[in-house]
């Protein structure tokens, strides 16, 4: 005998089962009618998994911003995290707000639940709004990082002209003070060439001792010795000026219309595929009708409002309208003098009338019925056959009794 194979359930542990399945759900709505409203759990669960889905995505954005903004100040880390940890608990009030506004009976009540319910939203917006804006920040800031570069590129083309001649004024001008400083050291260099040579003779002499002497002396132009220190401080400007004009030439040679016009269509092109990576100016540009480099930053945050607040906003009553929607009120004996039910006097007899018949009907139904010897069911209605007597006996013409009969 295998004693591990399953028995069939028993026919009797089965209908009490049944019978207490169904005394609890009898009971369950004995209890809601008494309570006037009924919750389904099912829909409360789903609303409060949403609450925390949005607790929760709100705690790490929070998390991440504080890390992000914190600068590595742990303690300016761990301030930034405390006003989310408050919003998250404003947050998980919502649900039971939502359900207490339908299940109370007092109006006031369900004033407050409802002013609760709308601040916990504003809370909940503000947190959704902010990881909305989180999400789009990296492509919004590639975006304007580009847009900058475009603009520099196009005011550096747009000048260019103006540098080009100012770089070449400044290019004249050293040429021109070196060729004055040459011209200079020239006249100098002739002016000193064309002086007479130095004149020697020897002179004589007794000195204190009473010794003769004999010594050479030489005599040199006084105009000498001032062209010799003009020479040479034209030689020292000269080199400064060579110098500056060098620089010069070499600014002006950067100064190329060509290189600025390529730059600026460098600019443009990254300016172009950071604007085709961000779905917000994507959006923009559908929306308005033009083209999403042409989308101005104005335009941009009109739309990062729409795409940041409206589903902050739904984020916010979802879970809060689903709790609302798990109610279902209905009307108890407490209020059963506000039904509005009346009946006319008039009518009575006939209502009256109407109440014997079923309860004659029901007793009729109710009696019970002879059955057949045979158990089988006798028709309702069956009718007796007629009794049909028997013939008279024939008429004796003979005289004698019949056979059987005795006198």
């Amino acid at each position: 005998m295998n004693f591990f194979r399953r028995q069939p359930p028993i026919r009797d542990v089965q209908r009490e089962r049944r019978e207490w399945v169904l005394d609890q759900q009898r009971w369950k709505h004995q209890r809601d009618v008494e309570r006037g409203y009924r919750i389904k759990w099912g829909y409360v669960a789903i609303a409060y998994l949403v609450e925390f889905m949005v607790i929760g995505a709100s705690l790490a954005g929070a998390w991440l911003f504080a890390g992000y903004y914190s600068d590595g100040d742990d303690r300016a880390f761990y301030f930034m995290l405390l006003a989310p940890l408050v919003y998250a608990a404003v947050e998980l009030c919502r649900v039971p707000l939502g359900i207490l506004a339908r299940t109370q009976r007092s109006w006031f009540v369900k004033g407050l639940a409802i002013i609760g319910i709308i601040f916990a939203a504003g809370v909940t917006t503000k947190s959704v709004s902010q990881l909305g804006e989180m999400m789009f920040h990296p492509r919004l800031m590639d975006a304007a990082k580009a847009k900058t570069a475009l603009k520099d590129a196009q005011a550096d083309r747009d000048s260019i002209d103006t540098r080009i001649a100012a770089a070449n004024a400044r290019v004249e001008q050293y040429t021109n003070e070196l060729e004055q400083i040459e011209r200079r050291s020239a006249e100098n260099s002739s002016q000193l060439a064309g002086l007479p040579a130095q004149r020697c003779e020897r002179v004589y002499g007794t000195n204190s001792r009473g010794v003769r002497y004999s010594n050479l002396k030489c005599v040199t132009d006084p105009r000498t010795a001032t062209l010799n220190a003009a020479v040479a401080k034209a030689g020292t400007d000269r080199s400064a000026i060579v110098k500056e004009l060098e620089e010069a030439r070499k600014a002006r040679g950067l100064l190329d219309r060509g290189a600025a016009d390529r730059k600026v269509a460098d600019a443009e092109q990254a300016y172009r595929n950071s604007v085709n990576r961000s779905q917000l100016h994507s959006f923009t540009a559908m929306v308005y009708g033009v083209d999403p480099i042409d989308v101005s930053d104005a335009q941009v945050h009109a739309f990062l409002r729409i795409f940041v607040f409206v589903p902050a906003l739904c984020a916010a009553f979802a879970s809060t309208i689903l709790a609302l929607s798990a109610v279902s009120v209905r009307k108890t004996f407490m209020d059963e003098d506000d039904l509005g039910a009346a009946v006319n006097p008039e009518a009575t007899p006939y209502l009256l009338a109407s109440i014997a018949e079923g309860v004659r009907q029901e007793m009729a139904l109710a009696q019970p019925r002879p059955l057949a010897r045979d158990a089988s069911v006798i028709p309702l209605e069956r009718r007796t056959a007629p009794v049909v007597p028997p013939p008279p006996p024939p008429a004796n013409t003979s005289g004698t009794a019949p056979t059987g009969v005795t006198a």
